[in-house]
């Protein structure tokens, strides 16, 4: 019921994304939302393969001996999804950000780094143009870095490490 929509999210471009949503979404809230929706496809990709590719033998173990929903839930299918939500969420950090951007460029909200950029953009000024562009890398490889590392954390906390 859901691939249908994960589907045409994928297949549609972020900039008609943000010019469709910008009928209905305030121009400050924009990027929150282009940013969910570009990486919601591939963390919920990521996790239906990961749950496609569970070991059949570990869930008919847990019928066998009647484990109950939380045990199996804690202590097969959140093992087995965490490489694949890991590496989803690495994927779609990136992709979000840029995205959210995109949506500041588009949208325009007043005091974002898009509005910037496309104020530098607008008026020929590129030492500024360059300089907010190192300031979106730099910030996408710490958002990046920091996301990781509270999403390790948390792994490893239900992991039980």
């Amino acid at each position: 019921m859901i691939s249908v929509p994960v589907a045409v999210i994928k297949s549609t471009p972020v900039a008609s994304f943000i010019i469709l949503v910008l009928i209905w979404i305030p121009s400050r809230n924009l990027s929150v939302f282009i940013a969910f929706l570009m990486a919601f496809p591939v963390i919920y990709t990521n996790i239906l393969q990961g749950l496609t590719e569970m070991d059949g033998k570990m869930l008919q173990m847990a019928q066998v001996f009647k484990i109950p929903f939380k045990r199996k839930l804690r202590f097969i299918y959140v093992p087995e999804v965490i490489p694949y939500y890991r590496a989803a969420a690495n994927l779609s950090n990136g992709l979000s950000f840029k995205a959210g951007i995109a949506a500041e460029i588009i949208g325009l909200p007043r005091g974002s780094i898009g509005e910037r950029l496309y104020e530098a953009k607008i008026y020929l000024n590129t030492p500024e143009l360059f300089a907010w562009t190192i300031v979106i890398i730099v910030l996408s490889i710490v958002f990046n870095r920091a996301f990781s590392a509270v999403i390790n954390l948390l792994m490893n906390k239900l992991e039980g490490r």
